[in-house]
């Protein structure tokens, strides 16, 4: 295992202001793209006994998790949901994303474009080659720039977007515009069921292999589910986190997960969560004070005063100032050692966001 010098880290004050989760970062440091093999990006260990932190790699993680312990992944798969287009009757420019539908077949979209769009309007969208393909009529406008719309095309809601959607890069990443490498980037390896709009980033670091060396060691991979929402990655706007409107996202812990849970706490290991979808979800499962089975909608916004019922380490990368992410992690791992940890990533140059570095709390 690669080890570094360790670093001590001060005392800080406590802090619960939104403008606290504010810090500068070098826009070189933003990933671009992905490593080329995903299990060669740093890995940032943050140590919450002894309050060190130490410099690793993501090949390394086998070495920091032991028989007993149950890593958790969240098997999500991200629809190509970015959606480009054009006014059927001006031809104006239009862009939009898709984010869930109903059982009638009626979507909900952002919808993005010059001049005021009218309920009954018809949308022109375009595939990836830019040909004109089906429409999308605008049933009626829903809160927070959405619209409900109806595509008319036969087929489910993910074959058409298979057909005309792109995958939905985040916009500091290229200023969204994906390459055809994202398909499979932007996607964990055991991504199976669709219908996140934004991966589960932490996810992305792993290969078969990685997955392999780490079962063969004898820790346990459970899955769950959360299909991340555009609602991840927006910045807190309210001046203080009572004060923000968390979103939705639906997930599910099933019976097994909570059984394999439960028998790896009983030899003493812990949960691992990769990434910060898989503490939200457990953390809901275990809202009654005991793991239990659960599928639904949360909106559990983890911030300072949380206390933990389920997650005892946590692998995420590193996040946008002022998000809820920042806030979880940090709430998780101790407000002065996270912040210390940030200044140190970015101090040695580790890389930032989606196709970034990691950091392991443990």
């Amino acid at each position: 295992m690669e080890t570094a010098h360790v670093i001590q880290v001060p005392e800080l004050q406590r802090v619960s202001e939104i403008d606290q989760y504010d810090f500068d970062l070098p826009r070189e440091l933003i990933a671009q793209f992905p490593l080329a093999c995903r299990s060669d990006a740093r890995l940032l260990v943050v140590d919450r006994a002894n309050g060190t932190l130490e410099h690793a790699h993501i090949r390394d993680l086998p070495g920091y998790l032991s028989p007993a312990d149950c890593l958790v992944v969240n098997d999500t798969r991200v629809v190509p949901a970015r959606l480009l287009g054009h006014r059927t009757s001006t031809g104006g420019r239009w862009t939009g994303l898709y984010l869930d539908h109903d059982d009638q077949g009626v979507w909900r979209i952002l919808s993005k474009t010059r001049g005021k769009l009218q309920a009954g309007e018809s949308i022109t969208l375009e595939d990836r080659h830019a040909r004109p393909g089906i429409t999308l009529t605008l049933l009626a406008p829903l809160e927070g720039g959405m619209w409900a719309a109806r595509p008319e095309a036969s087929g489910t809601a993910e074959e058409i977007l298979e057909d005309m959607g792109r995958v939905p890069i985040p916009p500091y990443i290229r200023g969204g515009q994906m390459v055809d490498a994202d398909v499979t980037s932007y996607q964990t390896v055991y991504a199976d069921r669709a219908g996140a709009v934004a991966a589960p980033t932490a996810g992305l670091h792993f290969t078969p292999e990685l997955l392999q060396t780490i079962g063969d060691a004898g820790t346990s991979i459970s899955r769950i589910t959360l299909h991340v929402g555009v609602g991840t990655f927006r910045p807190v706007t309210a001046d203080r986190l009572d004060e923000h409107d968390m979103h939705f996202e639906w997930g599910q812990v099933d019976q097994q997960t909570v059984a394999t849970i439960s028998e790896k706490q009983q030899q003493g290991g812990r949960v691992v969560a990769v990434g910060t979808t898989v503490v939200r979800v457990l953390e809901t499962a275990a809202a009654s004070g005991a793991l239990q089975p659960w599928e639904g909608e949360t909106n559990l916004f983890i911030k300072p005063g949380y206390a933990f019922r389920a997650v005892d380490g946590l692998l995420t990368n590193f996040h946008l100032p002022k998000s809820t992410l920042l806030v979880l992690v940090r709430t998780f791992g101790g407000d002065e050692l996270i912040q210390r940890a940030y200044a140190v990533a970015v101090e040695e140059g580790y890389r930032f966001y989606s196709y970034g570095d990691a950091m392991l709390i443990i």
